[in-house]
């Protein structure tokens, strides 16, 4: 288990300021392991002196301890599987807004990342209009062949790379000490839901990935009525810069604005609802962001997108389990949803497919007794994850994203249209995509998919049976022979286990003393 002197201070200061807001109050100890009673007892004892102790105070709390802890937070609200719809809920209300840094910094940033003064890169270049945990925006102009045209320019923040490896190197220390000594911790993984978050920060801040995660996008919607993306500016564009096509329009946030400027504000919740299935369902390719502060209607009432930092993606029996669960929940076909989730492989086939349909009948039915404008489509998949877990149905990541999108997203069309009915809005969507795709045509296509895969399976065979010989003649060698490790490896084991079994003592006494010394200082 990597050790680093300086995670645990660290990880204590963090404790120290989640146990003052009182995050930890409602926590009954008899749930927790031994070993974690003594760390939850002091929290408790920190808290005392809050008036209203709760996870109401997680949000600023979570803001107070930096960038990669509001990032973190961030990405745990779309995890619900591993912190609980509770936590979820007070986590959405983390606002990744910070103080900006100087135009002057910003300006550096960009002449090291160019090698060449700014003015040579932009005639004008502003002041921050927004600031966030990984970077900031500037408004520029620009002049090309099209003559000048004002810009959005995306700067890194400053040091952020390096705080970030430091905070995640606490996390994983904090991970893996909770997978070694909680039980319940190996069940959620925390060692794997840190990687994903690494692998998410690692992405959004080469902003080059950004850039075209945009242009893919922007290809999947060119010839959307309803829906555009900026163009992403190549020449301007670099790890640490990126350069888009500057959006005039309102944001969706303001919906007083919208409704002044005269907008249909049904018609744009339907859109926003409508864009994101086809997204999702035709393209596989969704934005994952999509908040009100994320989304402009543009002079000709198309909705705009912005930040395309974390972005979701679904393979082909993703999209079809997605079209499927949803039109047999508005068709009342809850045998058919019992089958596609078997079918995709998400039910062990343990289970009857009768009592995963009799299961998901009591989330269909109660729905159908209420009015359009009642129904929740998140609240629907929520439910639904929540059934499956009781039929062994492994996490699957990317359909928690994409049910964590649609509650972001449904929000905001409700929002714009508390009247919204939900199922009327998506079902020509999901009908065409099924219609497409599993109808007929979507049958020949599966023929000439299942003809190409055949095909270069036929051309990789005799490569393939090479390399199974091989392996079998490797396997007998090994059964005739034996498997041997050498003596120091045996030694290296066994020191490496003796050695984690002492540092997470070590650790978990460390952490308590300096509770206690934040406590009483």
């Amino acid at each position: 288990m990597h050790f680093s002197l300086g995670s645990l201070p660290r990880l204590a200061r963090a404790g120290f300021v989640l146990a003052r807001a009182g995050v930890f109050s409602d926590i009954d100890p008899a749930l927790l392991p031994p070993a974690a009673r003594l760390p939850l007892a002091l929290a408790k004892l920190l808290s005392r002196g809050v008036a209203t102790p709760g996870l109401a105070n997680l949000p600023g709390a979570i803001g107070r301890l930096g960038p990669s802890y509001v990032k973190l937070g961030q990405f745990l609200a779309t995890r619900p599987d591993v912190v609980g719809a509770d936590v979820v809920r007070h986590l959405e209300l983390l606002q990744d807004r910070m103080a900006p840094f100087p135009r002057e910094v910003a300006v550096k940033t960009i002449e090291d990342a160019f090698g060449q003064p700014i003015k040579n890169i932009f005639v004008e270049f502003g002041e921050p209009v927004a600031a966030a945990s990984i970077a900031q925006v500037h408004k520029a102009r620009v002049k090309d062949g099209d003559g000048l045209r004002d810009v959005a320019v995306k700067v890194l923040r400053p040091g952020v790379e390096r705080r970030f490896r430091r905070d995640l190197d606490d996390m994983y220390f904090a991970a893996r000490l909770a997978e070694r000594w909680l039980y319940d911790a190996k069940r959620l993984k925390p060692v794997e839901v840190v990687d994903t978050l690494a692998r998410t920060v690692k992405m959004e801040m080469d902003f080059r990935l950004e850039a075209a995660a945009a242009s893919e996008f922007a290809e999947n919607v060119a010839r959307d009525p309803d829906f555009r993306v900026p163009s992403v500016d190549w020449e301007r564009t670099e790890k640490e810069v990126l350069t888009l096509e500057w959006i005039n329009g309102t944001p969706l946030s303001d919906v007083a604005a919208l409704a002044e400027k005269g907008y249909d504000l049904p018609a744009l919740g339907k859109a926003v609802i409508q864009s994101f299935l086809r997204h999702a369902m035709r393209d596989g390719f969704f934005h994952a962001d999509m908040h009100q502060g994320n989304l402009f209607a543009d002079a000709d009432g198309r909705l705009t997108a912005v930040d395309f930092g974390i972005m979701g993606r679904l393979g082909f029996n993703e999209r079809r389990f997605l079209a499927e669960i949803l039109y047999g929940f508005i068709m009342r076909d809850y045998r058919r949803v019992a089958e596609v989730h078997f079918e995709a492989g998400y039910v062990p086939r343990v289970h009857k497919v009768e009592d995963f349909a009799q299961a998901i009948r009591a989330i269909g039915e109660p729905i159908h007794s209420r009015t359009a404008d009642q129904i929740s489509m998140a609240k629907l998949l929520t439910l639904l994850f929540e059934i499956t877990g009781l039929f062994d149905m492994k996490t699957r990541t990317e359909l928690v994203l994409l049910q964590k999108t649609m509650v972001v997203v449904e929000g905001v069309g409700r929002t714009l249209d508390p009247k919204l009915d939900m199922w009327s809005t998506s079902e020509p969507v999901v009908r065409a995509w099924i219609e497409e795709n599993l109808g007929p045509l979507g049958k020949l296509q599966d023929a000439g998919r299942a003809a190409s895969t055949l095909a270069r399976f036929a051309a990789n065979l005799p490569v393939a049976l090479v390399r199974a010989e091989n392996i079998v003649l490797r396997l007998e060698a090994m059964a005739e022979d034996g498997f041997e490790l050498s003596e120091s490896a045996v030694e290296k084991i066994g020191d490496a286990e003796a050695r984690g079994a002492r540092m997470g003592h070590v650790a978990l006494w460390l952490i308590a003393a300096l509770l206690l010394l934040f406590l009483f200082r």
